[in-house]
């Protein structure tokens, strides 16, 4: 019976580190690679056709990452950071998995819903919210920014989509 428990614990290890191992996945594309994070990076690479870092010579192209509340969160402005800081945590794990940071990136757009239902704030407590969260992240010298308002986005629940584009450190260009 020992056995058979250190067995099961030896796999269960293993399979935990080789999951973790598989990360991030690289498949060849022309003058570079499809760059997926992780698993939620290959579903929606799967189900939606998309890219979430689509690397061409030394550039990265990073697709927008929605941010706003999953089911049953709040919507208030203090969530609203969270969700926002959740984002911005995928974007720095897809910049790591391609072997830049958010002081490689050049260019950022940004897409706000100004008026939803999703979140209680006024406009003016959303961009405050948004840009102290991603004041975190982003530091001088500072990218090339374009922050746009619309009436929505493809994901319902969505309150801001954010895609940049970044250069790869030269050590890193492969």
């Amino acid at each position: 019976m020992f056995r058979i428990v250190v067995a099961m614990t030896l796999f269960a290890a293993t399979a935990a580190h080789s999951a973790d191992a598989q990360w991030p996945v690289v498949i060849p594309a022309p003058n570079g690679a499809v760059i997926l994070s992780s698993a939620v990076e290959k579903e929606g690479y799967d189900e939606y056709r998309y890219a979430a870092v689509r690397r061409v010579d030394d550039t990265l192209y990073l697709s927008g990452v929605v941010m706003g509340p999953r089911e049953k969160e709040g919507t208030d402005v203090a969530a609203f950071k969270e969700q926002v800081r959740r984002g911005f945590e995928r974007i720095k794990a897809n910049l790591a998995a391609s072997g830049a940071s958010f002081a490689d990136v050049v260019m950022v757009n940004s897409f706000h819903v100004w008026d939803s239902p999703n979140f209680t704030g006024t406009r003016d407590q959303h961009w405050d919210a948004f840009y102290e969260v991603a004041a975190d992240y982003i530091k001088a010298p500072y990218p090339a920014w374009t922050a746009v308002g619309t009436n929505g986005l493809l994901a319902k629940r969505g309150l801001v989509e954010v895609q940049m584009i970044a250069r790869l450190p030269a050590s890193k260009n492969q």
